[in-house]
C-alpha cells in the first residue's frame, strides 16, 4: 500500500482559506455587519461551498476567533522564547512586545473587539471566555508570574485595544498622556 502525502484535502485547504477570509471580514465589519457571502467572495468561493465547510454564520465566527488566539499564543510563546531575562517579569515583558507587533496586524485586535461586542451570543460569549482562558493560563504557565503579575499583563493588554482602537498613541492631551505612559506600540 502507498502511504498517502500528507498534502490537506481539499475541504481542508478550503477550510483554512476560509477561515482566513472570515478573520478579515469579521475583523472589518463585526459580527452582525458581516454576511457569509462576503466572506465567501474574500476567500473566493461560493457561499454554498461556505456552507458545506461551516453550518452557519456562528460556527464560522468562533473558528476565526479560534484562529486569532491561536495566532497569539503563538506569539506569545515566541515572545518568550526569546526573553532576555527568563525571570517571570521578564517573559511578561517579552510576550507583551511580541503581542504588540502581533496587533499591529489590527485584523486580530478587531476581531477580539467585535468579539466582545456580540460576547452575548452563547457560542461566541463561550469561544471568547476559552480564548481569554488559553491566553491566561499560558502566561501564568510559561512565566511562572503571580496570579497578580498575570493579572496586569492581560490588563495591560486590554488597555493597549483601548488606546489603539481610540487612536491616541499619538494624543499629546494630559489624559491620553496617562493612558498611554509606559506602554509603546510598534
Amino acid at each position: 500500500m502507498t502511504p498517502r502525502p500528507s498534502v490537506l484535502s481539499t475541504a481542508d485547504a478550503r477550510r483554512t482559506t476560509v477561515i482566513s477570509a472570515a478573520l478579515s471580514e469579521f475583523a472589518l465589519t463585526g459580527y452582525l455587519g458581516t454576511t457569509v457571502a462576503s466572506i465567501a467572495q474574500r476567500a473566493d468561493i461560493s457561499p454554498a461551498y461556505v456552507f458545506k465547510l461551516f453550518p452557519g454564520k456562528e460556527p464560522l465566527f468562533v473558528a476565526a476567533l479560534e484562529e486569532c488566539f491561536e495566532q497569539i499564543v503563538e506569539a506569545l510563546e515566541g515572545g518568550a522564547a526569546s526573553a532576555d531575562e527568563q525571570t517571570p517579569a521578564g517573559v511578561l515583558d517579552a510576550m507583551g512586545a511580541a503581542y504588540a507587533h502581533l496587533i499591529a496586524d489590527r485584523r486580530l485586535l478587531m476581531l477580539q473587539v467585535h468579539a466582545q461586542s456580540a460576547a452575548e451570543v452563547p457560542e461566541i460569549g463561550a469561544a471568547l471566555r476559552r480564548g481569554l482562558a488559553k491566553i491566561t493560563l499560558f502566561a501564568k504557565t510559561r512565566s511562572g508570574a503571580s496570579d497578580d503579575d498575570v493579572q496586569r499583563f492581560i490588563a495591560f493588554g486590554q488597555l493597549c485595544h483601548l488606546i489603539v482602537t481610540t487612536g491616541i498613541e499619538d494624543d499629546g492631551s494630559a489624559w491620553a498622556a496617562i493612558l498611554n505612559r509606559g506602554i509603546r506600540h510598534p
